[in-house]
């Protein structure tokens, strides 16, 4: 049985899927990734001393931001009245680095996913902007879905990227 891909049509032309008869359900994502630095640029972050200035709120805030924008990004994202974007960051000395969570809900007719990633990329792209004056060997990795519920999918939890 071979498995047609949503967002190609049958010629080969990409489409936006269309969702009109789906019901709305209250879908839930959690995206989670990771940006490794030298200890010496982690402490400036903790300690605030970034000459750009507070680079965890910047980052909370340009998450937000992208989550909400990411049919903007995205071609063939759904734009979707989101009701919820939390961001949070874990300072971890083992990386180094921030480890970065976002979550997404929304009540419709289309998962929140793509905007958990999104917020996540973004906030990690802002905290490597902010930081680069005193490092640029910074990495970005692991960005990936954590959890997802709702929808006709289900609940799943991607444990074995933990």
């Amino acid at each position: 049985m071979s498995q047609q891909l949503s967002h190609i049509d049958e010629y080969g032309n990409a489409r936006m899927v269309d969702v009109s008869e789906k019901p709305d359900t209250s879908r839930t994502a959690i995206a989670r990734g990771e940006i490794h630095m030298k200890p010496e640029t982690l402490e400036l972050i903790r300690a605030g001393l970034m000459k750009k200035g507070d680079v965890l709120t910047v980052a909370q805030v340009a998450g937000i931001q992208a989550a909400k924008r990411t049919s903007e990004l995205i071609p063939l994202c759904h734009p979707l009245p989101i009701t919820k974007v939390d961001i949070t960051f874990a300072l971890d000395d083992s990386l180094p680095g921030v480890v970065i969570t976002a979550t997404t809900k929304v009540t419709g007719k289309t998962g929140v996913e793509m905007e958990a990633l999104t917020a996540v990329s973004v906030a990690a792209l802002t905290i490597y902007d902010m930081a680069k004056a005193v490092e640029k060997t910074m990495k970005i990795q692991n960005i990936r879905l954590i959890e997802k519920h709702g929808g006709i999918s289900g609940d799943i939890i991607n444990e074995s990227l933990e």
